[in-house]
């Protein structure tokens, strides 16, 4: 068994990199539902949050790369673990926070699975200044009418659809009797 890791509830924004030590074969069937809890010694995973590919899959990109762009990982976390991920071949896992549902999860991985780094994800800054509202986008700021200005209004459209589903009516009667 390799070192214990242990998960606290609520974690956001993590990703942990493994090394999958094993033959091909093998890595493809962790994605079977179990497969992969049952080598990381736990109940349940949701596999949604994870990622299991040969880094011959990410060609010119490579790891570091797939990271820093694909996952948003900032370029100077990646840095102090650089060589030990160029160093790496064949299989790996990537495990987000979310694979754990929020709950707080202890990984024993199976001797094949080694933890390489964790990282954390550039959180969003959903901040923003508050926007000045104009005066004419705010509620009951228009002019407002009167109720016999309103009802002649409302009349007016009335009688305008009327007008226009008669026309229909007559000119469909008189195509199909002419």
């Amino acid at each position: 068994m390799s070192d214990t890791l242990e998960i606290p509830a609520g974690e956001r924004g993590v990703i942990r990199v493994f090394d999958l030590d094993m033959r091909p074969e093998q890595a493809q069937f962790l994605r079977e539902p179990g497969a992969l809890a049952q080598v990381l010694g736990i109940e349940a995973i949701n596999l949604d949050h994870v990622e299991i590919f040969p880094i011959s899959d990410l060609e010119e990109l490579g790891l570091t790369g797939y990271l820093t762009q694909g996952c948003g990982i900032p370029e100077e976390e990646i840095t102090p673990k650089r060589d030990r991920l160029a160093a790496l071949e064949g299989h790996v896992l990537l495990l987000r926070s979310r694979a754990f549902d929020g709950a707080a999860t202890r990984l024993t991985p199976a001797s094949q699975i080694h933890h390489i780094a964790s990282f954390g994800e550039k959180p969003i800054n959903w901040s923003a200044p508050p926007q000045a509202t104009p005066e004419s986008s705010r509620l009951y700021t228009g002019p407002k009418l009167s109720p016999r200005a309103a009802r002649h209004a409302a009349r007016r459209i009335g009688a305008a659809l009327f007008a226009v589903v008669m026309t229909a009516i007559v000119v469909t009667l008189f195509v199909l009797v002419f």
